[in-house]
């Protein structure tokens, strides 16, 4: 007897087993593949796109920079020799003067009326000296007629003396008072910039302590430097030399411009300070314009005519790993890493020292993206064939 219920389900059940057979051979199948592919090597990573240049040796003129510090040639602090009150201020801050100009005045009253009784004193002593001198010359002619005691001339001789130490007493009190009634007047010592009054009209000033004003020359002015006792003959040659090249020596302002006007070697100081091995130079610069202030910080620029020819390449080449340098050189069309000396920075371009070998190809572009063996393609072939710079290496600084 035919039973319907069973027939609807026999075709179900067929066809979950045609599906396990199924699975099964996929299975099968994939671990057959994935075997055959365990024995195949990895793929590669894809070649990095970079622009190379070969590198060349070019004429490299570049400075080399100290730190460096404006100083006046001559410059006087002004201070009271006198004391008081100040009674008068008669310059204007910050202002040319010439020598002997009169800058301030205290007040002289007590000064002037000293003077005055000190010369009164002094004639006192000249007319007590006369007296004196006449009495010693009568008992004299007295003695030598026996006509009077020769201790009497004696005396007369002891009072002339006395007379005439007074006399120098007194004149050395109208010196003293002629140089206080001076110094109540405060000149200027020579002709410079005066700064701004440390105190004005009616301050109380002390002698010998009260700072009043500091004065200063201007033009020339000087430029001072630390310089290491490695570099002490090479700035002996320059300051024994004849002449000195044009712009051999030049300064670059706090504001990163280059002063116009080139200086010169005044002085090498006279010994080596034995705990720093340094010692210092100063250098003369034109002021006309009066840019340049004393106390101002600066960078003394040495132009270094020894580079002569150097291998220059681009900067954008050099990357920093733990404070040393590489560039990526192309061998067999993959990076290898290179470490390299550095020397002057040339604005954009940098002097290399070590590491380097002229006809070399050098990664300028890309490098951001290499390490030591990636593969890498050359863009075009005119990238691969520029040179370093192009042009000359211009002068540029390099800190000492």
């Amino acid at each position: 007897m035919y039973n319907a219920r069973w027939a609807r389900f026999r075709p179900i059940k067929n066809n979950a087993f045609t599906m396990y057979k199924y699975s099964l051979y996929c299975f099968l199948a994939a671990g057959l593949v994935a075997c055959g592919k365990s024995d195949q090597p990895p793929a590669g990573p894809p070649a990095v796109p970079v622009n190379v240049t070969r590198v060349q040796k070019q004429h490299a003129v570049y400075y080399d920079t100290y730190p460096a510090t404006v100083v006046a040639l001559n410059e006087v602090e002004l201070r009271a020799e006198v004391g008081g009150y100040i009674t008068e201020i008669a310059f204007k801050e910050g202002q040319q003067v010439r020598k002997g100009q009169k800058l301030y005045e205290i007040d002289r009253t007590k000064y002037a009326a000293a003077y005055q009784q000190a010369k009164a004193n002094l004639e006192v002593a000249k007319a007590n000296e006369a007296k004196a001198q006449k009495d010693a010359d009568r008992y004299t002619k007295l003695s030598e007629q026996d006509a009077i005691a020769q201790q009497r001339v004696d005396y007369a001789q002891t009072d002339l003396q006395n007379a005439r130490s007074q006399v120098a007493a007194a004149e050395a009190a109208v010196a003293r008072a002629s140089t206080d009634l001076r110094y109540s007047t405060i000149t200027a010592p020579f002709d410079g910039t005066v700064g701004i009054s440390q105190v004005r009209l009616g301050a109380l000033v002390t002698a010998g302590q009260t700072l009043l004003n500091t004065i200063s020359t201007q033009n020339p002015i000087a430029v001072d430097v630390e310089i290491d006792e490695k570099q002490l003959s090479r700035f002996l040659d320059y300051e024994q030399a004849d002449a000195t090249p044009d712009s051999l020596f030049t300064i670059t302002l706090p504001n990163q411009k280059v002063y116009p006007y080139p200086g010169k070697i005044s002085l090498i100081d006279r010994a080596i300070d034995p705990q720093t091995g340094t010692t210092t130079v100063r250098l003369v610069f034109p002021n006309d314009e009066n840019r340049l202030r004393p106390g101002m910080s600066c960078l003394l620029r040495v132009r270094n005519d020894g580079g002569g020819e150097r291998i220059v390449i681009p900067s954008k080449a050099i990357t920093e790993q733990m404070s040393e340098y590489f560039v990526f050189t192309v061998d067999s069309s993959r990076a290898k890493q290179v470490r390299v000396e550095l020397g002057p920075d040339l604005n954009g371009q940098m002097v290399i020292n070590k590491g380097l070998e002229v006809g070399q190809q050098i990664v300028v572009d890309g490098v951001q993206k290499l390490r030591n063996g990636t593969p890498v393609q050359l863009e075009s072939p005119a990238t691969a064939s520029q040179n370093a710079g192009g042009t000359p290496a211009a002068a540029g600084a390099a800190a000492n």
